[in-house]
């Protein structure tokens, strides 16, 4: 692979995590968990493991319903990532990190500040199309869970002994 071939390669898989986070936000789910690989893993914490896309896309509707106070559909958070690192670890296969600042937008008795984290992915190609295969949340603030991991040198899962 050429380098621009991998930089075009890069931006296809940052564009995914971008998506997300509009669908999620915009309550659109079925765009959503079409990001996603039919066997997808979702790791959240304390939140629990996610497997499949039809787990995935019911709890997060239970997400959005629980944090849509004011009934509003779209946009009760807003997910804001960052930083994001992408390497590729072989022809349909890569690995990502990302900061996540995650806001309220739909309570107006909390601060809109409502976590910190960090999304480590795994990225598999499907069909000639990159696909989220297993995300996971670390969270910084304000609880402290955090796995690790280097893109390009081994995500680690949470069930994997370090």
């Amino acid at each position: 692979m050429t380098e621009l071939e991998e930089f075009l390669e890069v931006e296809r898989i940052k564009k995914l995590r971008i998506l997300y986070s509009h669908y999620f936000d915009s309550n659109d789910l079925d765009r959503m968990v079409d990001l996603f690989t039919d066997d997808v893993i979702c790791e959240f914490g304390p939140y629990g493991v996610w497997h499949g896309k039809a787990e995935m896309r019911k709890n997060y509707a239970d997400v959005h319903a629980h944090w849509d106070k004011l009934k509003r559909g779209p946009y009760p958070y807003m997910h804001i990532t960052t930083n994001h690192w992408v390497e590729i670890t072989g022809p349909e296969s890569a690995e990502g990190r990302c900061y996540l600042i995650d806001t309220v937008t739909a309570d107006k008795e909390r601060n809109a500040l409502l976590l910190l984290g960090v999304y480590d992915d795994e990225y598999k190609k499907v069909a000639g199309k990159w696909k989220i295969h297993r995300t996971r949340l670390d969270f910084m603030w304000p609880d402290y869970s955090v796995v690790g991991g280097v893109p390009g040198r081994r995500i680690l899962a949470s069930d994997d002994k370090r």
